[in-house]
């Protein structure tokens, strides 16, 4: 009798190791439970908490939760989409550093590996060697103008495409650089005239101009026309030695890519960037970021983002030398890290607990 029991046991015990195995190897790649999108805060209407929900819920596929970053690099969490980069040895800051003055650059229309790595791009990849890297950051949404959109206010406001008679009533980042009181202008190349009201003028199109389509600039003549500048007035203001705190540029349909080559947007780049990164405005407590509005994918990440994954630039003297990131970042992100930067509140889907700050390329 003690062999069938003494067999019995085996089969059973030898049955629950078998089940053991697979249930292991499943629970072992099974990802974390996404965690749910923190609400706006009240600087962002219902109304367009809505307009992300819908987005959200019709167009993006629901993301991993991705672990807590605790370095630059490989280390940190990375999405499936983007390529993995070696990794810089440095801790990840608490916070992002007050900056002086904040420049930012937007580019058009392609995906990261369009830009980095390729030879055709030789500026851009020097810079990104010398300075920070997003290897794992994502526009918000597709075509244009919802981009625009999303890095000034937080929001695509429901829109997708790039209308031109779709203004917004909504708080911007304008607003707040102002309320904080510090100065801001928008210098948009080949605008006729400050505060260029039409659709377009040769290269200049109005749809990568975001600051038009808020009502209380545009309504506002006095404001919109010291505010939103020909190109021209940079270097006006660079000789003078009167740059704003918040300087956003838009190059021309050609000088973004939209319209022409990485190589003429590289060459662009090269004109320009030295200009800024010479002078004392960025030497003393600067940051320049360099962004594209949207690739040509829909690639995903952080829940209200997918417009492609993009290339951008994190350039300040606080960065960290070759600095390359995987953690999921977006153009709210990058929203969140302009109104870090300026101890500024956060708009609409910048407060979210996706939209994390890109705090890790500085020292």
């Amino acid at each position: 009798m003690r062999f069938p029991v003494l067999r019995t046991v085996i089969v059973v015990v030898g049955a629950a190791a078998v089940l053991a195995i697979p249930i292991t190897l499943v629970l072992g790649h099974v990802p974390a439970t996404s965690t749910s999108l923190a609400r706006p805060l009240a600087a962002e209407s219902s109304r367009d908490f809505d307009d992300h929900q819908v987005q959200l819920a019709s167009r993006v596929p629901k993301p991993t939760a991705a672990p807590a970053a605790t370095a630059v690099g490989a280390a940190a969490t990375a999405s499936t989409t983007a390529p993995s980069h070696a990794a810089s040895a440095a801790p990840v800051r608490a916070t992002v550093p007050a900056f002086s003055h904040i420049f930012e650059i937007v580019m058009e229309n392609h995906e990261y590996s369009s830009v980095i790595g390729r030879p055709d791009a030789p500026y851009v990849n020097n810079l990104a060697a010398t300075y920070g890297l997003a290897t794992n950051y994502f526009a918000a949404s597709h075509p244009s103008l919802p981009n625009y959109l999303a890095l000034t206010a937080g929001s695509t406001f429901g829109i997708a495409s790039d209308c031109t008679t779709c203004f917004v009533n909504a708080t911007n980042i304008a607003d707040q650089v102002e309320s904080s009181g510090r100065s801001w202008k928008a210098y948009m190349e080949d605008m006729p005239t400050p505060c260029y009201m039409g659709a377009s003028a040769g290269n200049y199109a109005m749809k990568h101009n975001p600051f038009l389509y808020y009502t209380d600039i545009r309504n506002n003549a006095a404001r919109c026309s010291a505010h939103v500048v020909p190109f021209t007035q940079f270097g006006v203001d660079m000789s003078a030695g009167q740059l704003p705190n918040f300087v956003w540029i838009t190059p021309n349909m050609c000088n973004d890519t939209h319209d022409c080559s990485v190589a003429t947007g590289d060459a662009w780049l090269h004109n320009v960037v030295p200009a800024i990164t010479g002078s004392a405005a960025f030497r003393n407590g600067g940051v320049l970021f360099i962004t594209w509005d949207e690739g040509s994918s829909n690639a995903s990440c952080c829940g209200d983002a997918w417009g492609g994954h993009v290339a951008t630039l994190v350039i300040s003297p606080k960065s960290i030398a070759g600095a390359r990131s995987s953690i999921a970042e977006n153009h709210y992100s990058l929203l969140r890290t302009i109104e870090d930067g300026f101890g500024l509140v956060h708009l609409g889907a910048a407060g979210w607990s996706s939209s994390v700050p890109m705090r890790e390329y500085f020292r």
